[in-house]
């Protein structure tokens, strides 16, 4: 059985729910990542913020990306799997949720990410063609 730990990509980083935008745009430039997962203070997991949310709910809204935090970018439920979850689970929730990364949580420690690269990688060209259908659909 393939899970979610074999496929993940490890080493993701927690961004503090306090931490500023323009810190986190920093932070993904050094980890040449375009998301994090966004931490509570007691490192659960409360969102996940992209590249773009940084741009267009910040940016492009006339905000000043040093004064807006992650924490008040996070909205909605967030989404995580667990390390040992089976590949199709992963499929599952990614596509149930119209997602492209997801947070892999071992032991309630973050120890990876699932991206799409992730899933190019790993899985077949008709599960990849499955997740890309469903995920970027207009409905």
């Amino acid at each position: 059985m393939t899970t979610a730990k074999d496929i993940m990509h490890p080493g993701a980083h927690w961004l503090p729910k306090h931490e500023t935008l323009d810190r986190a745009a920093q932070m993904m430039r050094d980890l040449n990542v375009g998301a994090l997962p966004i931490a509570d203070e007691d490192e659960r997991l409360c969102g996940i913020l992209t590249d773009r949310d940084i741009v267009v709910g910040c940016v492009a809204m006339g905000h000043d990306p040093s004064r807006v935090t992650a924490g008040e970018m996070a909205k909605g439920t967030p989404r995580w799997i667990d390390a040992n979850a089976d590949v199709n689970d992963v499929l599952r929730e990614m596509k149930g949720h119209r997602i492209r990364r997801l947070p892999v949580i071992e032991n309630k420690r973050l120890v990876g990410m699932i991206s799409e690269a992730d899933l190019a990688r790993h899985l077949s060209e008709s599960q990849v063609k499955g997740w890309a259908e469903r995920v970027y659909s207009e409905g």
